[in-house]
């Protein structure tokens, strides 16, 4: 499961960094062809997506990395850094982006625009590859979870509406001499991502602060625990996130008068079924005597 998991991570992290190049010189060429302000922010976006793309692939691989002696819990946390770097960058391109559309739009000669039909092509092959792309990496996340594809798709997501723009953009200063409608749409684009960015960064910078697991995975596991033959009660039940792995620690209450061999195969079922539910977990399960003064029956 993970090896077939880090294959799929590779293949859309891979996917991602080729689109990207090939978003990146197509747009640059429309940009020469055009001057379209909201392609130069398309493009701005993808050059910004290409970087991001390569980061996100290296952290994958890094993440990959098994536990060593100075990273006892992995390396996973790779993955939350490179997402982090990605909202900040993405955040920096928004700027820049709606600031040079109100700089355009306060213009008293803003500067036309030429080739339109050019510019509309080559971005309509940009959604054609973006939406081929996005649609393998929600396959992708889906089925591993993984914070850095998930962040991936949600810029090339992002990407869709001012990719339209443009085309919008370059169709009414053709057809109707409308060259404010591109710095308009830049701008709206700008702040389309400046949304995306703080949802990447805030769900990053969660995961670093080790916030604990969504609250649908706290009760698949609450609910397994509660009744799971042969415990009597649970407690101290704690989760952490980090890249697309949850942490799962808790203790379970047991009959002590029973042998070591049964109790611990009540726990090694337990923590089996748990990670069947949830297989990009690391469970900890420690076993304690049922009324055990230092141990209260409690299920909080």
């Amino acid at each position: 499961m993970v090896l077939n998991n880090l294959r799929l991570n590779l293949t859309a992290g891979s996917a991602s960094v080729l689109v990207a190049l090939l978003l990146v010189a197509l747009k640059l060429w429309a940009l020469g062809q055009t001057g379209s302000l909201s392609i130069a922010a398309s493009l701005t976006d993808s050059a910004l997506d290409l970087i991001v793309s390569l980061t996100g692939l290296l952290a994958i691989l890094y993440a990959a990395r098994p536990a060593d002696d100075d990273h006892a819990f992995g390396h996973s946390h790779a993955e939350d850094l490179a997402a982090l770097a990605q909202g900040i960058l993405v955040t920096v391109s928004a700027t820049v982006i709606g600031w040079s559309a109100i700089e355009r739009l306060l213009s008293d000669t803003p500067p036309a625009l030429a080739d339109e039909g050019a510019g509309m092509v080559a971005m309509t092959i940009s959604i054609t590859l973006t939406i081929a792309l996005i649609l393998w990496q929600r396959r992708v996340v889906s089925k591993t979870g993984n914070r850095v594809v998930a962040a991936d798709s949600l810029h090339y997501t992002a990407d869709l509406l001012p990719n339209l723009g443009a085309i919008i953009a370059l169709l009414a200063s053709s057809a109707f001499g409308l060259v404010a409608v591109d710095s308009v749409i830049a701008l709206a684009a700008a702040v389309l991502l400046l949304f995306g960015a703080w949802r990447i960064t805030k769900a990053a910078f969660d995961a670093l602060m080790d916030r604990r697991a969504d609250p649908e995975s706290i009760a698949k596991v609450e609910a397994l625990v509660a009744n799971w033959p042969g415990v009597l009660g649970y407690h101290d039940l704690k989760t952490r996130t980090s890249g697309n792995r949850i942490f799962v620690q808790v203790h379970i209450e047991l009959d002590g008068s029973q042998s070591l061999e049964k109790a611990h195969g009540i726990g090694a079922g337990l923590k089996h079924e748990i990670l069947r539910v949830m297989p990009n977990a690391d469970v900890l399960i420690h076993k304690d005597p049922a009324g055990d003064p230092l141990s209260p029956n409690r299920t909080t």
